[in-house]
């Protein structure tokens, strides 16, 4: 941080407090586990670290150099500038190589997931497409993918959208039974955005092996937090996002096998840059910013995760134990722990948002939360509808701390309480009437 405060100094500001050891924390005193400002404003604690994450103090001072003092452009070859910019991006390259089990040469540096999942399954397909016109994927996948996959359905290729499970989980017989002859490309995200559930990646990956299909994973929301291996799990395409890990947003990655090689056809064109898969000036402190995010995950995936996973229990342990008519949306076990989906019944889940207005909470994903159809995620999974509005994000991370978790829960027992008594339909449960057996008139 010792550049940014000279640099404030100069400019008669106060630097930025930074965070300590144990991340964003309660407010001094206050005890409730809400942060302020510089004004004394309370702000909402943060749990929703599906939709972003904050970015961890050791990433920025590895981006700060990067963004003063060393600002050559790191394709320029004929000065220092350059070289020392081009040594960074690659040296960025191989930490997020090396967190995946991936030779460096196989990282190409995106704007962020959504641009690396359109890559790899635009440019796989259009790439084969003299011989091949099928692509898999499931019903569960984000936004950006189930996208791609119906823009390249308007381009005469045929998709097949694989249901999953009560649990969240995709059956592998029917992904085996899906497979065409011309098949190219197979894609699943590793972990769900919304739910949380973690996808049998490597039975999936040999599947595809066997088969001489490619294999594309959405792991935005599991790389630096659960151990993944591309050679392992016979991975051919990956895409990483930096905000999702504690870096900065902005950045991302796209994972893309030598051997056996994997050919993708451009979105754009230009320079010629990574490897003429994604030409443009890759903005070097963003990139320096993802690698070290990668490295520091890398070092603390095994005490974060175990850590996660206490705070994880203790949330739903407390709920449910205060609160009926609760359900976990997914599978209770193959699960990445700090993604919980809960649905309250009886209770409207924005109403419930908007009274827990002092804890950062989502009621799906970020990229679709402004819609008010019930996720299609949660429908995807057989929910009902009236529970799939009750639904409730709870992310927890590198930086959540027990007292955040607490209050969190305790604000969320006392409101789900409140709701229940202000409303018609569980006043009828608590008499004993069967809600479905009822006809409603309409109007």
């Amino acid at each position: 941080m010792l550049l940014w405060r000279r640099l404030a100094a100069l400019r008669g500001e106060r630097a930025p407090r930074r965070l300590r050891a144990g991340g964003p924390g309660p407010g001094s005193g206050s005890g409730s586990g809400r942060t302020s400002d510089d004004s004394g404003a309370p702000r909402p604690l943060y749990m929703d670290v599906q939709a972003t994450t904050p970015l961890d103090p050791r990433v920025l001072d590895s981006m700060l150099p990067y963004l003063t003092a060393y600002y050559g452009n790191p394709h320029s070859r004929t000065h220092a500038y350059g070289w020392e910019s081009e040594a960074a991006m690659e040296n960025a390259r191989r930490q997020v190589a090396d967190l995946i089990g991936a030779d460096s040469r196989e990282i190409i540096f995106t704007s962020g997931a959504t641009e690396s999942n359109n890559m790899a399954i635009k440019g796989v397909a259009r790439f084969y497409k003299s011989r091949k016109k099928h692509i898999i994927t499931t019903q569960t996948e984000h936004k950006c993918v189930l996208d791609s996959c119906r823009s390249l359905e308007t381009e005469g290729f045929r998709v097949t959208y694989l249901p999953v499970k009560k649990n969240g989980l995709i059956d592998l017989k029917e992904l085996e039974a899906a497979f065409q002859l011309d098949t190219s490309l197979v894609s699943v995200m590793t972990v769900n955005n919304e739910i949380g559930v973690k996808q049998p990646i490597r039975d999936i990956g040999e599947i595809c092996r066997a088969r001489n299909v490619f294999f594309h994973t959405d792991a935005a929301q599991a790389i630096g937090k659960i151990p993944m291996d591309v050679n392992n799990m016979k991975i051919d395409l990956m895409s990483i996002s930096g905000h999702k890990i504690y870096g900065p947003k902005g950045v991302g990655a796209l994972y893309v096998r030598r051997r056996p090689r994997v050919r993708l056809e451009p979105l754009q064109s230009g320079g010629g840059q990574e490897r003429g898969l994604r030409s443009g000036t890759v903005p070097t402190p963003l990139a320096v910013g993802l690698g070290a995010a990668c490295e520091v995950a890398q070092q603390e995936m095994e005490y974060d995760h175990k850590r996660i996973l206490q705070l994880a229990e203790r949330l739903v342990t407390k709920i449910m134990s205060e609160v009926p008519d609760v359900v976990m949306n997914g599978d209770r076990e193959h699960r990445y722990p700090g993604c919980i989906n809960l649905s309250f019944a009886y209770v409207e889940g924005e109403s419930l948002l908007m009274a827990l207005k002092d804890v950062a909470l989502s009621s799906g994903s970020a990229c679709t939360s402004a819609s008010l159809e019930p996720s299609y995620v949660l429908r995807a999974i057989g929910t009902d509808e009236d529970l799939a509005h009750s639904s409730i994000r709870f992310g927890i991370g590198r930086f959540t701390t027990e007292e955040e978790v607490d209050y969190t829960v305790q604000k969320c027992i006392q409101h789900v309480k409140r709701l229940r008594e202000m409303s018609p339909l569980w006043e009828m449960v608590q008499d004993g009437i069967d809600l479905k057996s009822i006809k409603w008139t309409q109007h």
